[in-house]
């Protein structure tokens, strides 16, 4: 039986985009993801994430998910999302989820979220552990 090694294999996510270029400009220069190097082609880019790639990948018919395709694990969520802010990325509010002025929810064991979206509606996250 042949070796499987996904454990060690470099992740790879997609995310699906109507105008490639309009969420180019928000991964790169609103999140500030470096362009992998001679990776675009017709249909997308690659972006180094650490650890791993995100292929962003034009796609006419796409409708964004109402649930999250990407998330950032951060160690300052407050900052993070005041950042965020300052490059005009609005935050999430969701009735019900407890979350403070600024978006934030913090979960029963202490670990913190919040929500946004990418330039074509696609969900992400902020998350700091407990």
């Amino acid at each position: 039986m042949p070796k499987l090694d996904l454990g060690r294999s470099k992740p790879v996510t997609y995310v699906y985009t109507t105008d490639a270029e309009r969420c180019l400009v928000f991964y790169r220069d609103t999140l500030g993801l470096a362009v992998v190097p001679d990776s675009a082609d017709p249909y997308g880019c690659f972006l180094e994430l650490p650890g791993g790639l995100l292929r962003l990948t034009k796609m006419g018919d796409h409708q964004p998910s109402p649930h999250p395709v990407l998330g950032f694990e951060v160690a300052d969520i407050a900052g993070t999302v005041a950042g965020l802010r300052g490059r005009g990325v609005t935050m999430d509010m969701f009735e019900g989820f407890g979350q403070d002025a600024d978006g934030v929810a913090t979960m029963p064991d202490g670990m913190k979220l919040a929500f946004f979206k990418d330039a074509d509606g696609n969900a992400l996250t902020l998350s700091q552990p407990a």
